[in-house]
């Protein structure tokens, strides 16, 4: 089968031919029609992740179950699926409850194991683990929900608790970013959008943002200050989407008193263990809480906002690139980005150089 695989950390990632996997028991083989290209590939690529190498990157992937391993009960081959990045062991207290995202023997393609920039990916337990795909979200799409999408649908909806009305921040406008946007505008709140790029805030402004603030150049101070001056005194709720002890502190500067603070983006490297500032935290009885993937059993409510209309994850598609374009699409995470929006290679349509069908153009 064709994967891309890099065999040394920031080596050159390249298009090869390498042995199919095998069924695992109690999981499948899935036959990947589109997976995501995600800062965390870059990430782990670069070796501020580790990994095992060599390594076949992407974690957000929607296909058809190829193989079905023995044990399993609930999928037959052919059925069009999704799964979380986090995948559960399925057999923890915390995959019992329905918190797979948090096993502590998760695997995680593309860095646990071989991932979905390949003709087919093997993913563990598969009745713990696979989601459905509704026929009336296409694979490009499906695509996006892997990570990102459901990613940023936790952080607003199950950790940052945002309901209609409120004021939420997102700081970051990159595929999380520009998905919390959406999510948060789809709930009815009022969202204010910060970023460095101009093109990422008139993406966000498309997605529903209400207001956006140009953070080039200003302190993490100035930035919360801008926030709670839109947000009339300060936002309910604020979500980190990109990872850096700024953009952290802003988040928690911004909040009104009694408000949520979400930490989606890594803190690598030196900026593993911030400061933050908890004076602030203390006095206004803030809450700074993570937030990692979603479960399986929350992608109902995800695709139900979905089906109704309400979100409409093609839109966050910005670029759509063959298999053969997958290792530079990868190493252009690296540079400042050029497009809003995600990339999504498509293995069976061999890409092409426009949307996914939104409101981005490559």
């Amino acid at each position: 089968m064709r994967a891309v695989v890099y065999d040394a950390y920031a080596a050159p990632a390249e298009l090869r031919d390498v042995p199919e996997p095998a069924c695992p028991d109690g999981g499948v083989l899935v036959r990947v029609a589109a997976t995501g290209v995600c800062r965390s590939d870059w990430h782990a690529w670069q070796g501020h992740d580790p990994v095992p190498l060599p390594m076949v990157p992407g974690h957000e992937l929607a296909g058809t179950v190829a193989a079905v391993g023995a044990g399993v009960e609930r999928w037959r081959v052919g059925q069009r699926v999704t799964v979380p990045f986090a995948c559960g062991c399925g057999r923890c207290a915390q995959c019992a409850m329905g918190d797979t995202h948090v096993c502590p023997h998760q695997q995680q393609p593309g860095f646990t194991g071989w991932g979905s920039f390949a003709d087919l990916v093997a993913l563990p337990a598969a009745d713990t683990n696979l989601v459905a795909l509704p026929d009336a979200v296409d694979d490009v799409a499906a695509a996006s929900l892997g990570c990102r999408t459901a990613t940023a649908h936790r952080a607003v909806v199950a950790q940052g608790r945002v309901a209609a009305g409120e004021r939420l921040v997102v700081l970051g406008c990159g595929g999380v970013g520009l998905a919390a946007v959406a999510v948060g505008a789809a709930l009815g709140a009022e969202v204010v959008a910060v970023d460095v790029s101009a093109a990422a805030l008139a993406a966000a402004t498309d997605l529903g943002a209400a207001a956006v603030v140009d953070a080039a150049g200003l302190p993490a101070e100035a930035v919360a200050e801008a926030v709670r001056d839109l947000a009339g005194g300060g936002v309910h709720a604020s979500v980190d989407a990109l990872g850096s002890v700024p953009t952290m502190t802003a988040g928690i500067l911004a909040l009104r008193p009694r408000g949520r603070h979400v930490q989606v983006g890594l803190l690598l490297g030196d900026d593993a263990a911030p400061p933050v500032p908890m004076a602030r935290v203390i006095a206004q009885e803030l809450e700074v809480r993570g937030g990692h993937g979603m479960p399986a059993r929350d992608y109902p409510d995800l695709l139900a906002m979905v089906a109704d209309g309400r979100l409409d994850p093609a839109r966050l598609v910005g670029r759509v690139v063959g298999l053969d374009g997958a290792a530079a699409a990868l190493a252009d995470l690296g540079r400042p980005a050029t497009t809003p929006g995600m990339t999504v290679v498509d293995l069976l349509g061999g890409g092409g150089g426009g949307g996914g069908g939104g409101g981005f153009t490559a």
